[in-house]
């Protein structure tokens, strides 16, 4: 929606120009904006909006109607004493028209996305509407999900505007409070790299500009405008998934979601079940923070004892303790691969139990 500082820019520029001062008046009488214009009662206003009458002269004012959709939007008046006032009110007239016609096109289009990436579109209103506001239907795109802080979505969505421009068919629109989308217009080829670097320049541009801490997930690429909800969705799943079983990441990308993919889509019946048949009488509560940071640090180095001890600063025979202390513990070795995988997807299943519980 236009805003009155955006007229009264517009007002003044041209009033700069010409020296002609210049007023505008919604069609109720109260004045919107003012570049040395004259001062209209507000019944005078009303009185020529309502007549069908495009342009007036009265009083030594020179009125002009501003039209959107066929009906009187605003009015604009000036000293009609002054030379070439006539021609300078209709460019103005013709200015402000085109200002509202790019506002609105603007506004119809953040309203088309947002409803196309919240699915609440039909097929055939997708294809008639991108025709009507003139949207590319097939060019490959790829929807990224930014949240944050809920009092940053003003200071995220200005960054987001200087590094994306809408003339490179870039789109940003809000989905709910605390997060923002961008549906990124790619260039055909573009492969996972080119995805993460956008990503990544969104984090980095948002932490240290900003002074924001931010995350990013993102969808694949579709090719068509009507699967842009598709890559919406696995955006906003990449964002919970991550935020369950990746939190140290700053990026999450679907395709890279792995077997956390597999546990966020599983029943919570079914993931208890699993824990309650793997570790009996809830050996995982049990277990100090010395002994997860030993086993996240075995599995990061891939069950690497050496590695992992060295990074740990501590002995090698000390990790074995601790190794051996857990397989007492839990009934699984770490150095066994199975056992690892079975631990590593236990630890997982745990984190998204705590997730839905929080959840609930």
């Amino acid at each position: 929606m236009i805003t009155n500082q955006i007229l009264l820019k517009s007002l003044s520029e041209l009033q700069s120009i010409t020296k002609v001062g210049l007023s505008l008046y919604n069609v109720e009488g109260k004045q919107v904006a003012s570049a040395e214009g004259p001062e209209v009662p507000e019944e005078a206003v009303r009185d020529f909006a309502r007549s069908p009458a495009d342009s007036q002269e009265s009083g030594g004012v020179y009125f002009l109607k501003i039209n959107e959709d066929g009906d009187a939007r605003y009015v604009l008046a000036c000293d009609s004493s002054k030379e070439d006032a006539h021609q300078t009110a209709r460019i103005c007239v013709s200015h402000i028209g085109e200002l509202l016609d790019a506002y609105k096109e603007r506004d119809d289009k953040g309203s088309f996305f947002q409803n196309l990436v919240l699915d609440n579109l039909l097929l055939v209103d997708i294809y008639n509407r991108a025709r009507k506001l003139r949207i590319e239907i097939n060019e490959p795109r790829c929807v990224y999900l930014i949240t944050y802080k809920k009092d940053g979505g003003n200071i995220v969505k200005e960054f987001l505007k200087g590094l994306f421009a809408p003339q490179s068919g870039d789109v940003i629109t809000g989905v709910d409070e605390n997060s923002l989308v961008l549906i990124k217009s790619l260039k055909s080829g573009a492969g996972p790299e080119d995805l993460e670097e956008v990503a990544r320049t969104i984090v980095s541009c948002l932490n240290t500009e900003a002074m924001l801490s931010a995350r990013v997930s993102y969808g694949s690429v579709v090719e068509e405008l009507k699967d842009v909800s598709k890559s919406y969705k696995e955006a906003r799943m990449a964002m919970d998934v991550g935020s369950i079983f990746y939190a140290e990441n700053e990026v999450t990308a679907y395709t890279n979601l792995g077997i956390g993919r597999l546990i966020y889509q599983l029943p919570v019946p079914l993931c208890e079940i699993f824990l309650g048949e793997i570790f009996d009488g809830g050996i995982l509560d049990d277990l100090d923070e010395e002994s997860r940071s030993t086993i996240k640090m075995f599995f990061e180095n891939n069950l690497n004892v050496s590695e992992t001890s060295r990074q740990l600063f501590i002995h090698r025979n000390t990790l074995v303790y601790r190794i051996e202390k857990l397989e007492k513990i839990t009934g699984l070795d770490l150095r066994n691969f199975d056992d690892a995988v079975t631990f590593r997807i236990a630890l997982m299943v745990e984190n998204y139990l705590k997730y839905m519980k929080e959840k609930d």
